[in-house]
């Protein structure tokens, strides 16, 4: 996935694993930052009609962007995802070989891309993404043994979907429809601007189904940088969306299953489960919850 995506934003994408997946940064504007609560970690309903309007000329340009802005509508749509307020969930990577399990609580900042995660075991440990810089609070090194920085934002660009589609730098190609599980879907791939977020090699194919809108199935890849050095990346994953959960007025998954990508376009073998649970929003989050605590170290 991405990390960081510039706008709200996949980059699922990866847009997805967790697999890789950095999301992709958004930089918050002077006019943004003046448009926020002094006291809450919210944004002025005008900040969000016009994003809203902005995102839907954008997508209504191409037959791809027709079909992420019918899937936004049918997940609830991108002014209620913006107007409910930070999101807050529990996500639960499990890889099925043994490896490091990760599972905390995080909030997400969806106007600005930034994060804050908790573990499940220990409330005081903590670590984040402020916008600017990964941190990381714990007594115990080994509290999240895997790489936060990576990590803080990659969750949200699975959960997110299709809502972090919504910004610039982002580029998208209808392919042609797929079946999966008896259902046909609108295929779209999604590619990055050279510059945009942490890892603009990642791409994510998105199938919605053809009747609902609703998201089933994302395939990416992983190209983090800090990973691939020469400029590789991990074989192409399939992920299974699996059930469904309305908060907010917002449907979300309540998991997914993640395969290799095999011939025809096929999931292989089953490699990560993902249980989605505690999901909620908050208006009324505090505008500082997201920077620094004192006592955190700052990750280069």
């Amino acid at each position: 996935m991405k990390i960081y995506l510039k706008s709200v934003g996949i980059g699922v994408l990866l847009l997805v694993l967790a697999c890789k997946e950095q999301p992709k940064e958004k930089q918050g504007t002077s006019q943004e930052q003046q448009e926020r609560s002094a006291t809450t970690a919210t944004v002025s309903e005008a900040w969000v009609e016009n994003r809203v309007e902005k995102a839907k000329t954008r997508l209504q340009r191409s037959e791809a962007g027709k079909v992420v802005w019918k899937a936004m509508e049918a997940h609830g749509g991108l002014k209620k995802w913006y107007g409910n307020g930070a999101l807050s969930f529990r996500f639960d990577y499990q890889p099925l070989d043994g490896s490091t399990r990760r599972n905390s609580y995080q909030t997400i900042d969806t106007w600005s891309n930034k994060a804050r995660h908790t573990s499940i075991t220990d409330s005081t440990a903590h670590f984040g993404w402020t916008g600017k810089v990964a941190w990381v609070l714990a007594k115990d090194s080994t509290a999240f043994a895997y790489d936060t920085k990576f990590w803080a934002l990659t969750p949200y660009y699975f959960l997110g979907q299709p809502f972090v589609l919504d910004g610039e730098g982002v580029n998208l190609e209808l392919l042609p429809q797929e079946t999966y599980k008896d259902r046909l879907n609108n295929v779209v791939r999604v590619t990055f601007d050279p510059g945009t977020g942490d890892a603009p090699d990642d791409y994510y194919i998105l199938y919605f189904d053809a009747e609902s809108h609703l998201l089933s199935v994302i395939r990416y890849i992983v190209s983090y940088p800090a990973y691939f050095k020469d400029g590789g990346h991990l074989p192409e994953k399939f992920m299974d969306v699996i059930g469904s959960q309305t908060v907010e007025g917002i449907v979300f998954p309540t998991g997914y299953k993640t395969h290799w990508l095999v011939e025809k376009n096929l999931p292989g073998a089953y490699i990560t489960k993902i249980d989605v649970s505690d999901v909620s929003f908050d208006p009324e989050l505090k505008s500082d919850y997201f920077e620094t605590p004192e006592e955190a170290v700052v990750i280069e």
